[in-house]
Protein backbone atom coordinates (compact mmCIF):
# COMPACT_ATOMS: atom_id res chain seq x y z
CA UNK A 1 0.00 0.00 0.00
CA UNK A 2 2.83 2.40 0.86
CA UNK A 3 4.59 1.54 -2.40
CA UNK A 4 1.44 2.24 -4.42
CA UNK A 5 1.02 5.56 -2.63
CA UNK A 6 4.59 6.56 -3.38
CA UNK A 7 4.22 5.61 -7.02
CA UNK A 8 1.01 7.63 -7.26
CA UNK A 9 2.65 10.64 -5.60
CA UNK A 10 5.67 10.37 -7.92
CA UNK A 11 3.32 10.24 -10.92
CA UNK A 12 1.49 13.39 -9.77
CA UNK A 13 4.76 15.27 -9.24
CA UNK A 14 6.04 14.08 -12.63
CA UNK A 15 2.82 15.22 -14.31
CA UNK A 16 3.02 18.65 -12.67
CA UNK A 17 6.67 19.38 -13.35
CA UNK A 18 7.11 17.76 -16.79
CA UNK A 19 5.77 20.77 -18.76
CA UNK A 20 8.01 23.10 -16.75
CA UNK A 21 11.03 20.89 -17.37
CA UNK A 22 10.29 20.79 -21.10
CA UNK A 23 9.93 24.58 -21.22
CA UNK A 24 13.26 25.10 -19.46
CA UNK A 25 14.99 22.53 -21.66
CA UNK A 26 13.68 24.06 -24.89
CA UNK A 27 14.99 27.44 -23.80
CA UNK A 28 18.45 25.91 -24.22
CA UNK A 29 17.73 23.98 -27.43
CA UNK A 30 19.29 25.25 -30.65
CA UNK A 31 16.29 24.49 -32.84
CA UNK A 32 13.60 27.20 -32.90
CA UNK A 33 11.03 24.52 -33.78
CA UNK A 34 11.83 22.25 -30.80
CA UNK A 35 13.41 19.63 -33.02
CA UNK A 36 15.38 16.76 -31.50
CA UNK A 37 18.06 15.71 -30.80
CA UNK A 38 18.65 18.34 -28.15
CA UNK A 39 21.58 20.69 -28.86
CA UNK A 40 22.59 22.96 -26.00
CA UNK A 41 22.89 26.66 -26.75
CA UNK A 42 22.56 30.04 -25.04
CA UNK A 43 21.47 31.69 -28.27
CA UNK A 44 17.92 32.40 -27.12
CA UNK A 45 19.16 34.17 -24.01
CA UNK A 46 21.28 36.34 -26.28
CA UNK A 47 18.19 37.05 -28.37
CA UNK A 48 16.25 37.86 -25.22
CA UNK A 49 18.84 40.46 -24.28
CA UNK A 50 17.87 42.44 -27.39
CA UNK A 51 14.12 41.93 -26.97
CA UNK A 52 13.28 45.15 -25.15
CA UNK A 53 9.53 44.47 -25.17
CA UNK A 54 9.82 41.22 -23.22
CA UNK A 55 12.42 42.60 -20.82
CA UNK A 56 10.38 45.74 -20.14
CA UNK A 57 7.23 43.67 -19.61
CA UNK A 58 9.15 41.38 -17.25
CA UNK A 59 10.37 44.29 -15.14
CA UNK A 60 6.83 45.71 -15.15
CA UNK A 61 5.52 42.40 -13.80
CA UNK A 62 8.14 42.33 -11.06
CA UNK A 63 7.43 45.96 -10.13
CA UNK A 64 3.67 45.38 -9.94
CA UNK A 65 4.19 42.15 -7.98
CA UNK A 66 6.48 43.83 -5.43
CA UNK A 67 4.07 46.75 -4.98
CA UNK A 68 1.15 44.33 -4.68
CA UNK A 69 3.05 42.28 -2.11
CA UNK A 70 3.80 45.28 0.09
CA UNK A 71 0.29 46.73 -0.03
CA UNK A 72 -1.66 43.46 0.13
CA UNK A 73 0.49 42.01 2.92
CA UNK A 74 0.11 45.14 5.02
CA UNK A 75 -3.64 45.49 4.53
CA UNK A 76 -4.28 41.75 4.72
CA UNK A 77 -2.30 41.37 7.95
CA UNK A 78 -4.21 44.23 9.56
CA UNK A 79 -7.51 42.67 8.43
CA UNK A 80 -6.49 39.23 9.73
CA UNK A 81 -5.58 40.65 13.13
CA UNK A 82 -8.85 42.56 13.30
CA UNK A 83 -10.90 39.49 12.36
CA UNK A 84 -9.00 37.30 14.83
CA UNK A 85 -8.64 39.55 17.86
CA UNK A 86 -11.69 41.83 17.67
CA UNK A 87 -15.33 41.05 18.27
CA UNK A 88 -17.82 43.10 16.29
CA UNK A 89 -21.11 42.67 14.50
CA UNK A 90 -20.73 41.14 11.04
CA UNK A 91 -17.31 39.59 11.66
CA UNK A 92 -18.39 36.13 10.49
CA UNK A 93 -19.98 37.63 7.40
CA UNK A 94 -16.71 39.35 6.52
CA UNK A 95 -14.83 36.08 6.95
CA UNK A 96 -17.22 34.35 4.57
CA UNK A 97 -16.93 37.17 2.03
CA UNK A 98 -13.18 36.57 1.82
CA UNK A 99 -13.68 33.20 0.14
CA UNK A 100 -15.67 34.11 -3.04
CA UNK A 101 -12.88 36.26 -4.59
CA UNK A 102 -10.66 33.16 -4.49
CA UNK A 103 -13.32 30.86 -5.96
CA UNK A 104 -14.82 33.21 -8.56
CA UNK A 105 -13.19 32.79 -12.02
CA UNK A 106 -10.74 35.58 -12.73
CA UNK A 107 -12.45 36.25 -16.07
CA UNK A 108 -15.61 37.30 -14.24
CA UNK A 109 -13.62 39.29 -11.69
CA UNK A 110 -11.68 41.07 -14.42
CA UNK A 111 -14.85 41.97 -16.31
CA UNK A 112 -16.48 43.27 -13.13
CA UNK A 113 -13.42 45.37 -12.28
CA UNK A 114 -13.27 46.82 -15.78
CA UNK A 115 -16.93 47.86 -15.64
CA UNK A 116 -16.56 49.25 -12.11
CA UNK A 117 -13.42 51.25 -12.90
CA UNK A 118 -14.98 52.82 -15.96
CA UNK A 119 -18.18 53.57 -14.04
CA UNK A 120 -16.27 55.25 -11.19
CA UNK A 121 -13.84 57.08 -13.47
CA UNK A 122 -10.75 55.15 -12.38
CA UNK A 123 -10.24 53.91 -15.92
CA UNK A 124 -7.39 51.68 -17.02
CA UNK A 125 -3.65 51.88 -16.44
CA UNK A 126 -1.05 51.04 -13.85
CA UNK A 127 -3.12 52.34 -10.94
CA UNK A 128 -6.15 50.27 -11.95
CA UNK A 129 -4.00 47.17 -12.48
CA UNK A 130 -2.39 47.60 -9.06
CA UNK A 131 -5.79 47.94 -7.37
CA UNK A 132 -6.98 44.78 -9.12
CA UNK A 133 -3.91 42.77 -8.14
CA UNK A 134 -4.11 43.92 -4.53
CA UNK A 135 -7.81 43.07 -4.35
CA UNK A 136 -7.08 39.53 -5.56
CA UNK A 137 -4.10 39.02 -3.26
CA UNK A 138 -5.63 40.28 0.01
CA UNK A 139 -7.88 37.21 0.60
CA UNK A 140 -4.86 34.91 0.38
CA UNK A 141 -2.95 37.07 2.87
CA UNK A 142 -5.85 37.15 5.30
CA UNK A 143 -6.25 33.37 5.18
CA UNK A 144 -2.53 32.63 5.64
CA UNK A 145 -1.96 35.20 8.38
CA UNK A 146 -5.25 34.27 10.06
CA UNK A 147 -4.14 30.64 10.18
CA UNK A 148 -0.86 31.74 11.74
CA UNK A 149 -2.68 33.77 14.38
CA UNK A 150 -4.63 30.69 15.43
CA UNK A 151 -1.37 28.95 16.35
CA UNK A 152 -0.26 31.79 18.64
CA UNK A 153 -1.49 31.70 22.22
CA UNK A 154 -3.15 34.91 23.35
CA UNK A 155 -1.95 34.39 26.92
CA UNK A 156 1.53 35.49 25.80
CA UNK A 157 0.21 38.98 25.14
CA UNK A 158 -1.74 38.88 28.38
CA UNK A 159 1.42 37.95 30.27
CA UNK A 160 3.26 40.87 28.67
CA UNK A 161 0.45 43.28 29.59
CA UNK A 162 0.41 41.95 33.15
CA UNK A 163 4.05 43.01 33.37
CA UNK A 164 3.20 46.57 32.40
CA UNK A 165 3.24 46.44 28.59
CA UNK A 166 0.54 48.23 26.61
CA UNK A 167 -1.62 46.18 24.22
CA UNK A 168 0.07 47.78 21.21
CA UNK A 169 3.57 47.17 22.57
CA UNK A 170 2.67 43.58 23.50
CA UNK A 171 1.47 42.91 19.96
CA UNK A 172 4.60 44.31 18.29
CA UNK A 173 7.04 42.78 20.77
CA UNK A 174 5.42 39.37 21.32
CA UNK A 175 2.85 38.45 18.67
CA UNK A 176 4.36 40.05 15.58
CA UNK A 177 7.73 38.22 15.81
CA UNK A 178 5.88 34.91 16.18
CA UNK A 179 3.66 35.85 13.25
CA UNK A 180 6.59 36.78 11.01
CA UNK A 181 6.81 33.40 9.16
CA UNK A 182 3.11 33.55 8.31
CA UNK A 183 3.45 37.13 7.08
CA UNK A 184 6.40 36.20 4.87
CA UNK A 185 4.50 33.21 3.50
CA UNK A 186 1.46 35.41 2.81
CA UNK A 187 3.70 37.91 1.04
CA UNK A 188 5.08 35.16 -1.18
CA UNK A 189 1.54 34.09 -2.03
CA UNK A 190 0.67 37.69 -2.93
CA UNK A 191 3.80 37.98 -5.07
CA UNK A 192 3.03 34.75 -6.93
CA UNK A 193 -0.62 35.69 -7.51
CA UNK A 194 0.36 39.07 -8.93
CA UNK A 195 3.26 37.82 -11.04
CA UNK A 196 1.11 35.13 -12.62
CA UNK A 197 -1.98 37.28 -13.13
CA UNK A 198 -3.07 37.55 -16.76
CA UNK A 199 -6.78 38.32 -16.89
CA UNK A 200 -6.76 41.42 -14.66
CA UNK A 201 -3.62 42.74 -16.35
CA UNK A 202 -5.06 42.11 -19.82
CA UNK A 203 -8.32 43.91 -19.04
CA UNK A 204 -6.85 46.85 -17.14
CA UNK A 205 -3.49 47.42 -18.86
CA UNK A 206 -2.94 50.23 -21.35
CA UNK A 207 -0.81 49.97 -24.50
CA UNK A 208 1.99 51.87 -22.78
CA UNK A 209 2.25 49.53 -19.78
CA UNK A 210 1.92 45.77 -20.11
CA UNK A 211 3.00 42.89 -17.89
CA UNK A 212 4.87 39.80 -18.97
CA UNK A 213 1.84 37.44 -19.21
CA UNK A 214 0.06 39.94 -21.48
CA UNK A 215 3.18 40.45 -23.59
CA UNK A 216 3.72 36.70 -23.94
CA UNK A 217 0.10 36.27 -25.02
CA UNK A 218 0.51 38.98 -27.65
CA UNK A 219 3.79 37.48 -28.87
CA UNK A 220 2.35 33.97 -29.15
CA UNK A 221 -0.46 35.25 -31.36
CA UNK A 222 2.20 36.48 -33.83
CA UNK A 223 4.35 33.37 -33.59
CA UNK A 224 6.06 31.60 -30.70
CA UNK A 225 9.76 32.29 -30.21
CA UNK A 226 12.05 30.34 -27.83
CA UNK A 227 13.21 33.55 -26.14
CA UNK A 228 9.83 33.45 -24.38
CA UNK A 229 11.02 30.20 -22.80
CA UNK A 230 14.19 31.99 -21.75
CA UNK A 231 12.52 34.84 -19.85
CA UNK A 232 9.92 32.46 -18.41
CA UNK A 233 12.75 30.27 -17.11
CA UNK A 234 14.47 33.25 -15.48
CA UNK A 235 11.31 34.37 -13.68
CA UNK A 236 10.37 30.81 -12.75
CA UNK A 237 13.76 30.02 -11.20
CA UNK A 238 13.79 33.38 -9.38
CA UNK A 239 10.36 32.72 -7.89
CA UNK A 240 11.29 29.16 -6.91
CA UNK A 241 14.45 30.47 -5.24
CA UNK A 242 12.35 32.78 -3.05
CA UNK A 243 10.10 29.90 -1.98
CA UNK A 244 13.07 27.63 -1.31
CA UNK A 245 14.73 30.28 0.85
CA UNK A 246 11.51 30.63 2.81
CA UNK A 247 11.17 26.85 3.17
CA UNK A 248 14.77 26.48 4.36
CA UNK A 249 14.69 29.15 7.03
CA UNK A 250 11.08 28.76 8.17
CA UNK A 251 9.61 25.53 9.45
CA UNK A 252 5.90 24.69 9.24
CA UNK A 253 3.99 25.87 12.27
CA UNK A 254 5.58 29.28 12.41
CA UNK A 255 8.99 28.34 13.83
CA UNK A 256 12.11 29.82 12.39
CA UNK A 257 14.89 27.41 11.57
CA UNK A 258 18.04 28.95 13.07
CA UNK A 259 20.41 26.18 12.19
Amino acid sequence: MKTAGRIYLAFIIFFLYLPIAVMIMMGFNRSPFYQLPFQFTLHWYSVLRDNTQLITAGWNSVFVAVATTIIATTLGTMAAVALSRSTFRGRNVLRILLLPPIAIPWLITGTAMLVLFYWTGIGRGFHAMLIGHVALAIPYVVLVVGTGLQTIQTDLEEAAMSLGSTPLHAFFSVTLPLLYPSIVGAGLFAFAVSLDQFVISYFLATPGFTTLPVQIYSAIRKGFEPDINAISTILLLSSMALFLIFAIFVRPGGKVDKR
